[in-house]
């Protein structure tokens, strides 16, 4: 499998810059030899993933005909975009003419590995819809697992649709995922607003082996993490989310001083998570404000979950923590989350920001 970058970063409108590739030959009046990344690339010792770069240029995305480039069907090559959301970055593949994905979960897990692949926490696929829905939304993780849904991913989805659709404005489809109907709306300002439906708190539907002890929800609820008792309430946003505030030890939680790396895998395996679980680490602020760190099933640490930051919501006003509109802080940026009293739904709100294009040979 070989890569041949084509790159337009999302840089501040002074600094941006696009990568002419071998593949996909953008053109540009001036480059600048890219003689260090090449040289780096040339180093890489993985004999099934080959990446090469070209030159660099200065341009803007507006002069690239990122359509063009989109539609090209080479026999034997993958065209996709890189997204991100918050730091939280996915490779977009158009997979609209097939209800296949077009790549494995192997092959996923190497175009995700950050030294030897393009490097993402997932790759998405934009696929058709079904039972009326306008497309259908499947990842495949860094590992190479399929997650129900993702929330920042749903974001750049969104951004990717209404590039590969030329869409401007503002925008909504429907998309159905593995954890049902999700409605995002591009809005006015290039913000993504998702529809994220409604939280499932029923403890054997998220679901969690740990007891009800709440209207058949798990919250506050005591678990024993390698000799600390943790307090954890249970939230599925259609994948299933382990909240959690603090332990015995410590009541309110400096979610920055976390060695998240040693004890986030030891929650996402626990056998109180039989389908394992994603797991928020929450400092709160205020009423209106609250900090978290993830660790994310199948993918680890990220710099942000959108799923995970409505949980975080939900399981703070289960709790009597928060009110039902906040700002949570990721470590990738902020995202506005409300849970609407009036119908229950969940709503997010983020950017969905395009990181550069590439082909690969697959």
């Amino acid at each position: 499998m070989a890569i041949a970058a084509a790159i337009s970063l999302s840089l501040p409108p002074q600094t941006r810059r696009s990568c002419a590739s071998i593949a996909a030959p953008f053109r540009s009046t001036s480059s600048l030899h890219f003689d260090s990344l090449r040289s780096n690339f040339s180093s890489l010792k993985n004999p099934n993933l080959r990446v090469s770069a070209s030159s660099m240029s200065i341009g803007t995305p507006e002069k690239i005909s990122t359509t063009s480039f989109l539609d090209r069907r080479e026999s034997g090559f993958l065209h996709f975009v890189k997204y991100h959301g918050l730091g939280n970055d996915f490779i977009l593949v158009d997979n609209r003419d097939s209800t296949e994905p077009r790549v494995t979960p192997e092959q996923a897990v190497k175009l995700c590995d950050r030294n030897f692949g393009i490097g993402a926490d997932g790759v998405i696929f934009a696929m058709p819809g079904v039972n009326g829905t306008d497309y259908t939304m499947r990842i495949f993780n860094s590992d190479g697992s399929e997650p129900e849904m993702c929330g920042n991913g749903v974001r750049c989805f969104a951004r990717f649709i209404a590039e590969l659709e030329n869409l401007h404005g503002k925008q909504s489809f429907t998309v159905h995922t593995g954890a049902g109907l999700i409605v995002p709306e591009i809005q006015e300002d290039g913000k993504v607003k998702v529809d994220m439906g409604e939280p499932i708190l029923k403890a054997s539907d998220v679901p969690t082996k740990l007891p009800a002890n709440k209207d058949q929800a798990a919250v506050k609820a005591d678990i024993n993490v390698d000799g600390v008792t943790w307090n954890v309430t249970c939230v599925s946003m259609g994948n299933p989310h382990c909240v959690t505030f603090g332990n015995r030890q410590s009541q309110n939680l400096t979610v920055d001083e976390l060695n998240l790396a040693a004890i986030g895998p030891k929650f996402e395996h626990h056998e109180m998570f039989p389908a394992r679980t994603n797991t928020e680490f929450v400092e709160v602020f205020s009423h209106e404000h609250l900090k978290m760190r993830v660790w994310e099933r199948g993918a680890g640490a990220t710099l942000a979950c959108g799923t995970g930051a409505c949980a975080v919501v939900v399981a703070a006003v289960l709790e009597g923590r928060a009110g039902r509109s906040c700002t949570v802080d990721l470590p990738g940026g902020p995202l506005d989350i409300e849970w609407k009293e009036e119908d229950n739904h969940v709503y997010m709100t983020g950017p969905a920001e395009v990181v550069f294009y590439g082909s690969v040979a697959v």
